[in-house]
């Protein structure tokens, strides 16, 4: 583990954040006078971003919204969500004390995520997760994000690693896409958010629990 460079997604992957951006999208839904949606509905549009959620959420509806209503809507479900960014929010089983192992062991941990670099270091520092990884980079990090594969590959560089002792752990086919075209290898977990089960995706390697997250990596990287 002393070269190797472990990179996670978050929404889905590290974090079980579901709970709170469900909150945030009824919240928006309640303000415009619409029902609230099921979390059954909502969790596999987590990772295609605030605007996706709320705009499916909405249904036809949402074909009539102007841009500036749009920004508006997008604005709010922004403001609720930074203000109760980890209410529901927890650390999927596991996750916590594998990244510790993983450090100690001499790994670079880092984060690749399509959320505001902003709201994810808020969020991983609520959760006492911060300090663990040696970068962050969000959709706003680069001039690029998920799936293009230089957001990996600068993720990648900016925790001072290389990409060819390097790992993606991801839970959906954005992830999946990003490492393939990046030549990274990847991890898949079967708990996140998606909408067709990961082991049809095409992963290296597929997880159920973080206990078999070192096992996996190990196999990869040789």
């Amino acid at each position: 583990m002393r070269d190797a460079t472990l990179v996670f997604d978050l929404d889905g992957t590290l974090v079980d954040t579901a709970p709170d951006l469900i909150a945030a999208t009824n919240h928006v839904l309640a303000g415009i006078g619409l029902p609230g949606v099921s979390e059954h509905e909502l969790r596999p549009l987590i990772g295609h971003g605030a605007r996706f959620m709320v705009e499916h959420a909405m249904g036809p509806d949402a074909a009539r919204l102007t841009d500036a209503e749009r920004a508006r809507l997008l604005d709010l479900f922004l403001d609720y969500y930074g203000r109760n960014i980890a209410v529901g929010s927890r650390p999927f089983e596991g996750t916590v004390a594998a990244l510790d192992r993983f450090k100690a062991a001499g790994a670079k941990l880092a984060v690749c995520t399509n959320k505001n670099e902003k709201m994810s270091k808020v969020l991983l520092d609520a959760l006492g997760m911060g300090q663990l990884f040696a970068a962050v980079a969000g959709r706003d990090t680069f001039a690029v994000f998920k799936p293009h594969p230089d957001h990996l590959l600068g993720t990648i560089r900016l925790a001072g690693g290389d990409a060819t002792r390097a790992v993606m752990v991801g839970d959906s086919r954005i992830d999946i896409e990003t490492a393939k075209a990046a030549r990274v290898p990847v991890v898949a977990v079967s708990f996140g958010y998606t909408d067709k089960p990961v082991r049809e995706l095409g992963p290296d390697r597929v997880i159920d629990h973080y206990d078999e997250l070192e096992p996996a990596i190990v196999a990869l990287l040789g």
